[in-house]
């Protein structure tokens, strides 16, 4: 085979590093933006924050808007930032003024003036501080609380004991010659702990351990206390009927006995759980005005940046070579600001295209919620799909009807008789009202729902209800019926 040379000229794309940068920043959320951005201020001196003081953190909250100006008029001192002077009291002080914390003391101001130490939640104790606390409270031996110790370190974070006695007695050493009966006897300081119910092996144990608490004239007490010994999943399987003819009590006991029961807690650690909270920041908000239904951004989530005036004019009179790194990174802060900008400009755009579509939602509810697919608004804006999937990704908008992510306008549809179609959305919340109008007595069977749907024109099949009403969390019929 002969060699030889050949030019081609084809045709590829290319994504440059500002359109990535583009891609990356849009299918963010909020909060990640946020901590983005604070990567780029540590690492970028030409960038910094509109209107920050030199001396201000660059954890400073959201502004108003992104802006490419270089230059800003001087505003004035405000009067919250002037400095006050303290009043001078001639009264003297009290011993209440004064707390101690954490090895150091602050004393309080009548004038509600904090003085430089701030204000820190107290955190709240674990279920295993709660529990060794009342530990070490009682009259036991230095063995018996550290077989106590050793149960409590044994539980989970519902407060129950998923290990049996057996298998923990085994995995303790053997010089230590630990006895089951041991265990058993620390088991039962540990469940007469608070709270009650704690270091229960099984939910029926648990609920045992907490009627077992209650005043002995308490009402239904004998009947809940033999459900909850013997009969717990028939209970849970409402059936009624064999309830009452296994403990022999009346419709009236058994209803008193349900009420005792649901009035327990199964999960008596839940409430020493530390739950970490997750904020939602809108990036949109919905307004009425003048009878249109019209999308804004939200102030608070739009950050307002701007490229450090200093030191582009240096660069502007230095165009030697030791001004290469400044002048890539005075680019990259350019493009930072003009991406920032693009991208809030794309979710508002995308988001007045949802409320054009789901005005009916805003006005009426989820009943009145139409199909809507991506293809939809992208074919609109003249967008790609992707590009819509990006944008209604972690992006919330506050509604007068509460705060929805922009996926949440979006879903599947039935068809009708009519030859129309029905959201999905609007199917949930008819079954939900369906449900929630039912007689108690004889609940709805997912047929029937299926059945009154179709009467309203709407055909949707039996497997279907069932599938939107778990989504719902709806339980089936079965564990729906009351006395």
């Amino acid at each position: 085979m002969k060699q030889s040379l050949q030019l081609k000229l084809t045709q590829h794309l290319m994504l440059t590093p500002q359109l990535q940068q583009s891609i990356r920043l849009l299918q963010l959320s909020t909060t990640e933006l946020n901590q983005e951005l604070e990567r780029f201020l540590m690492e970028n001196p030409l960038l910094e924050r509109e209107g920050a003081a030199p001396a201000e953190s660059t954890a400073a909250p959201a502004a108003i808007h992104v802006s490419t100006a270089t230059d800003e008029a001087d505003a004035g001192p405000r009067a919250e930032d002037q400095p006050q002077e303290a009043q001078a009291s001639d009264a003297p002080a009290r011993e209440d003024e004064w707390f101690g914390e954490a090895g150091g003391q602050s004393r309080g101001r009548e004038d509600g003036d904090d003085g430089d130490f701030p204000q820190v939640a107290a955190v709240a104790p674990t279920l295993r501080e709660h529990l060794i606390s009342q530990v070490s409270l009682l009259m036991l031996s230095e063995r018996d609380r550290q077989l106590v110790t050793l149960l409590i370190e044994s539980l989970d974070e519902s407060g129950y004991l998923t290990q049996s006695l057996e298998e923990i007695c085994g995995m303790l050493p053997a010089e230590l010659a630990v006895e089951p009966e041991e265990l058993v006897i620390a088991l039962k300081h540990l469940q007469h702990l608070d709270p009650t119910g704690v270091g229960a092996r099984t939910p029926a144990e648990c609920l045992e351990l907490q009627l077992a608490a209650l005043a002995e004239d308490t009402p239904a007490l004998p009947v809940a206390l033999a459900i909850v010994r013997q009969h717990l999943p028939l209970l849970a399987a409402r059936d009624f009927a064999r309830l009452k003819r296994l403990i022999d009590c009346s419709d009236e006991d058994l209803r008193a006995a349900q009420r005792l029961i649901q009035s327990l807690n199964p999960w008596p650690g839940a409430a020493y759980a530390r739950l970490e909270a997750r904020y939602i920041i809108p990036d949109v908000t919905v307004r009425k005005i003048k009878n249109v239904w019209t999308a804004s951004l939200n102030p608070d989530a739009v950050p307002k940046l701007r490229v450090n005036r200093l030191y582009a004019d240096i660069l502007q009179n230095q165009r030697n070579a030791s001004g290469g790194q400044l002048s890539q990174q005075l680019q990259e802060a350019r493009w930072l600001v003009k991406n920032i900008q693009q991208r809030f400009e794309t979710i508002l755009r995308v988001s007045q295209a949802i409320v054009d579509r789901q005005r009916h939602f805003l006005e009426h509810g989820e009943v009145a919620m139409r199909p809507l697919v991506l293809r939809e608004i992208a074919a609109t804006l003249g967008l790609h799909e992707s590009t819509i999937s990006r944008v209604t990704t972690q992006k919330f908008m506050r509604t007068p009807r509460g705060i929805f992510e922009l996926k949440y306008f979006f879903g599947s549809h039935v068809a009708t008789e009519t030859g129309g179609a029905c959201s999905a959305t609007a199917i949930r919340a008819l079954i939900k009202q369906l449900v929630a109008a039912e007689d108690s007595k004889k609940p709805l069977s997912d047929s029937k729902i299926a059945q009154i749907l179709g009467q309203q024109g709407i055909v949707v099949a039996r497997r279907t209800i069932a599938k939107y009403r778990e989504s719902l969390h709806i339980s089936p019929i079965s564990q729906r019926k009351a006395l």
